[in-house]
């Protein structure tokens, strides 16, 4: 069987196509084999007020797009313009094939390992940002 297997802790909420739907009181496994299903962890939801650097701003956007507060139409362009904006500055080896991985996963409209992927480079750019403002 193909598709995304998400593993759920107890209680966790994770948005599917539009629904929030939460697991038991167990550890739980579920196998989407819907290809192109909008799916979002909702612990791993950014909340607006959090979105303060480059990398964030795309992994929102990506992020609006999942939970349908955004299309694809409207988004792709912006998410797309990020990545190239990211690009002038993550120059090293594994920062590029981040962001190569990404706008391949965006070009093939498969947003969830998109957001995935992208959330590769936030440890990177925090640890940049930290050396910038010593």
């Amino acid at each position: 069987m193909s598709g995304l297997v998400l593993k759920l802790g107890p209680k966790e909420r994770v948005l599917i196509n539009g629904a929030v739907i939460e697991n038991g009181d167990r550890r739980s496994r579920l196998n989407i084999v819907t290809p192109n299903a909008n799916i979002l962890r909702l612990r791993d939801a950014l909340h607006p007020e959090e979105i303060n650097t480059p990398v964030r701003r795309v992994c929102y956007i990506v992020q609006l797009v999942l939970s349908g507060d955004a299309t694809e139409f409207d988004a792709k362009p912006q998410i797309l313009r990020g990545l190239e904006q990211l690009s002038q500055v993550f120059q090293d080896r594994d920062s590029r094939d981040i962001l190569d991985t990404t706008t391949a996963h965006i070009l093939e409209k498969r947003f969830y390992p998109a957001l995935k992927s992208l959330r590769g480079l936030l440890s990177r750019e925090s640890r940049l940002l930290e050396s910038v403002n010593r």
